[in-house]
């Protein structure tokens, strides 16, 4: 009996200590991912700041209020907000490991409480039991000889056992001194994160207070915007026009191939296999895609939205308007085929690129690199961007088409460029 009682408990112990490892494990290791995941996410909206920076001590070596500046201003408090939030939720984070690692130790010293008061025992025992004839006296007097060979296991088992007790001892506190000073870690790394989220929300409301400042300014230049406004709805009325054009031009050439062939006339644009299989990866890379700038920040986005200055007033983007550096290169998103380089007398030339049935159109460009027909791979040079030197600002306009149909460009780019 005693013996069973003594395998049962050996057996119970382990089974709980293998319980607790397996529920501690997974937990520890999501924290980390998530400490990680927020790290690089605050990484990326430090670097995304300093890129706006750099846009606007561009804007500010013209002395002229230009309304990109605030524009570049409200991107730049956009981005703070959302840096200040990812360091609250690393606090929270870091709040729940301390309020975790606070249980592990106390639950670790009631532990250690416990196996030295057993250990104790068993040494008094062991004490009052150390006389080895006493001991065979024990095993002798057993009735046969399966109970004796019971009763020298059981004294095999209980030396065993208190070895391994004494090593549970050492483990344990050696695991409650890591478990302390990993804590200590974590207080240091929320006094830095709080001490981080306080110089950010000091930044933001500096920043905020100049863009009020910008904002009242360019209130006054009500007039000048209207007409930038409404010179910004011509040239784009004018580039949607060209682009349905060329657009048009394609399923004209499909149909008239189709009668040379007597085929019946295609709805839609035919495409070759090589071209299908184009369209296809493209489409599997919806959110994948590489920015068509090496740097920049996205300054007004696709659709319907108020303006950044004027009251009461929307205007409608079928693109969205990426703020890039003086000097900076128009790139392909994917691989493709180039089916239009329009001049815009007045605003520069644009790009069509062809990947099956999407369509993707690089505007406001200066120089082009590529010409009609010409194969194109990700990432390749196309055109140069027209920098405008009055309002200190250079700004590519991409669009993404399916087909006939305009899409949200966001939703097909990379998140980090």
């Amino acid at each position: 009996m005693s013996d069973l009682f003594t395998n049962n408990k050996n057996r119970f112990f382990l089974l709980l200590f293998l319980w607790a490892s397996f529920l501690l494990i997974p937990v520890h290791g999501y924290a980390q991912k998530t400490k990680k995941e927020l790290e690089n996410k605050k990484r990326q909206l430090q670097k995304e700041i300093e890129y706006t920076n750099q846009l606007l001590d561009e804007t500010k070596k013209n002395k002229k209020l230009s309304l990109n500046q605030l524009v570049t201003l409200n991107k730049k408090i956009s981005v703070r907000e959302e840096l200040i939030s990812t360091i609250n939720n690393e606090i929270y984070t870091l709040n729940k490991q301390i309020t975790d690692a606070n249980t592990n130790i106390k639950g670790l010293q009631n532990d250690l409480v416990r196996l030295k008061t057993e250990y104790a025992k068993m040494v008094y025992y062991a004490y009052k039991n150390q006389d080895a004839y006493s001991r065979l006296m024990f095993i002798f007097a057993a009735k046969d000889f399966e109970q004796a060979y019971s009763r020298l296991k059981y004294f095999q088992q209980y030396s065993e056992y208190r070895h391994k007790q004494a090593e549970k001892i050492t483990e344990t506190n050696k695991h409650l001194v890591e478990q302390v000073q990993d804590l200590e870690h974590k207080k240091i790394d929320k006094r830095l994160l709080l001490g981080n989220q306080e110089t950010e929300k000091q930044s933001l409301t500096t920043e905020k207070g100049e863009k009020e400042q910008v904002f009242s300014q360019l209130q006054e230049q009500e007039s000048s915007l209207k007409k930038d406004l409404d010179r910004k709805k011509r040239d784009a009325e004018k580039l949607q026009l060209a682009i349905q054009r060329a657009i048009e031009k394609e399923l004209e050439k499909a149909q008239k191939e189709a009668e040379t062939e007597n085929k019946p006339k295609p709805l839609k644009l035919v495409l070759t296999p090589e071209a299908q299989v184009l369209s296809n990866s493209f489409e599997k890379n919806k959110n994948k895609l590489p920015w068509p700038v090496a740097k920049g920040i996205i300054s007004e986005r696709f659709g319907v939205h108020p303006h950044p200055s004027l009251a009461n007033v929307d205007v409608n983007n079928n693109g969205v308007d990426i703020s890039t550096s003086k000097g900076s290169l128009a790139r392909a998103v994917f691989d493709g085929e180039v089916t239009a380089v329009v001049n815009m007398p007045g605003s520069g030339q644009f790009i069509i690129v062809r990947h099956g049935e999407y369509l993707t159109i690089y505007s406001n460009l200066k120089d082009v690199y590529v010409k009609v027909n010409e194969k194109v791979k990700t990432k390749q040079n196309l055109g140069s961007i027209i920098s405008d030197d009055d309002d200190s600002k250079t700004i590519l306009h991409f669009e993404v088409w399916k087909v006939k149909s305009r899409l949200d460009p966001e939703e097909w780019l990379y998140e980090n460029n």
